[in-house]
């Protein structure tokens, strides 16, 4: 398109906005009533309460004290912590720019390969229903 038919496209799109925006809605109308002066309000300030103190209901429930959290067997802790501890080791040798030894490079690639192996070997085959989203009562 020529420049100048750019310009009568937008003379043409502005005037129509200018009709939409002229003809929207309902006008109200303002009265130029003169305003009144506020009236100042006064604040009441409450009294202070006094705190009430209730007695202990001897009767109220108290919820036994928790299991202690199950412990992992060691072979188990020992796979998840090459799982999670393997990468945290490295990632923290790459920011601080340290260069580790080739035979402890290996060992860490072992441990995290076996650890997710051991993992994935021992999870459980039984198979699940398919209505059944894994919580026990």
């Amino acid at each position: 398109m020529s420049p100048r038919g750019d310009d009568e496209r937008r003379t043409r799109e502005d005037a129509a906005w200018r009709e939409i925006v002229d003809n929207y809605g309902e006008r109200f109308e303002v009265d130029d009533a003169p305003v009144s002066e506020p009236q100042p309000v006064t604040a009441v300030v409450p009294e202070p309460e006094v705190a009430v103190v209730r007695p202990v209901d001897e009767e109220r429930f108290v919820p036994p004290p928790p299991p202690p959290l199950p412990r992992p067997a060691p072979p188990r802790a020992i796979a998840w912590a090459g799982v999670f501890g393997v990468p945290i080791v490295l990632l923290v040798c790459l920011i601080a720019t340290l260069d580790l030894p080739t035979l402890l490079d290996y060992a860490l690639l072992t441990w995290f390969v076996g650890g997710f192996g051991y993992l994935v070997a021992t999870m459980s085959r039984e198979p699940r229903e398919p209505w059944d989203d894994g919580s026990r009562i």
